[in-house]
């Protein structure tokens, strides 16, 4: 390994699973010191046991991002254990309540902003307060490309509330550029996750999602990873204000 984040401290939330159990993996062999954050206490006490068996540092804490509380909470934990905050992934979030618009309920309508939306920009407030007592860092947010190059029927929660995180995004970049924060997002295609597997349980539906992709396959979160990592890193340190689209060519496939 590069080591390329050594030194520096990190959140991930939707750390339990996927995109983010992956991310805090590469993160801690990359060098950082690692907080993970998610509803499921034992998953994260798998991945701590996990990046401490491998020589790396991490402590969790689990939480539900819709309670400003829990930010503030992993903020101050960072700081508590390991001094500093110079990087925020934040990737939790949910597909939400699906169906045809017009049945979709309120309360599954505002569920989904509120966990996708709200809850990461709870997150990046307290971050980013954070980070400028440093002098800057990165914070990134996982959105998609379902409602920004691309739409499905019957998601337009989940499409809202990502394509919502694009625009905070721009407007965290521009306002917090000049004192050294970097935003970003990165837009996934199709993830051989958990979630990926419940939406599409059938090997129709797989070979129908993986076809949509100009590579013709999905990703792996590791392959997430390292994109996440990449705008984590002093690698990307002239890039703000991007929705950066890592969807294997969904965007563009049309065959």
């Amino acid at each position: 390994m590069s080591k390329r984040l050594e030194g520096k401290v990190a959140i991930i939330t939707g750390a339990s699973a996927g995109i983010g159990f992956a991310t805090a993996q590469l993160f801690a062999a990359e060098g950082a010191k690692v907080v993970v954050g998610a509803r499921r206490q034992a998953e994260l006490d798998l991945l701590v046991s996990q990046i401490s068996s491998a020589g790396g540092q991490a402590v969790a804490l689990a939480g539900d991002v819709r309670s400003e509380e829990y930010a503030q909470a992993l903020v101050a934990l960072a700081v508590e254990r390991f001094g500093r905050l110079d990087i925020a992934f934040n990737n939790a979030g949910i597909m939400g309540e699906s169906g045809a618009s017009t049945d979709v309920s309120e309360a599954g309508w505002t569920d989904t902003l509120a966990i996708n939306l709200t809850g990461s920009f709870l997150g990046a407030k307290h971050q980013i307060a954070q980070m400028l007592k440093n002098g800057g860092g990165s914070v990134i947010f996982t959105s998609t490309f379902v409602g920004h190059t691309f739409a499905f029927p019957g998601l337009a929660a989940y499409a809202a509330s990502k394509s919502g995180l694009i625009g905070l995004t721009q407007a965290l970049a521009a306002e917090f550029g000049p004192q050294g924060v970097r935003v970003n997002a990165v837009l996934p295609g199709a993830v051989d996750t958990d979630m990926y597997r419940g939406m599409n349980d059938t090997p129709e539906a797989q070979s129908y999602v993986t076809n949509l992709h100009a590579l013709k396959r999905v990703a792996t979160p590791q392959e997430l990873a390292r994109s996440v990592l990449y705008l984590a890193s002093d690698d990307s340190s002239f890039v703000t204000g991007t929705a950066s689209l890592v969807d294997g060519g969904v965007s563009i496939t049309r065959t």
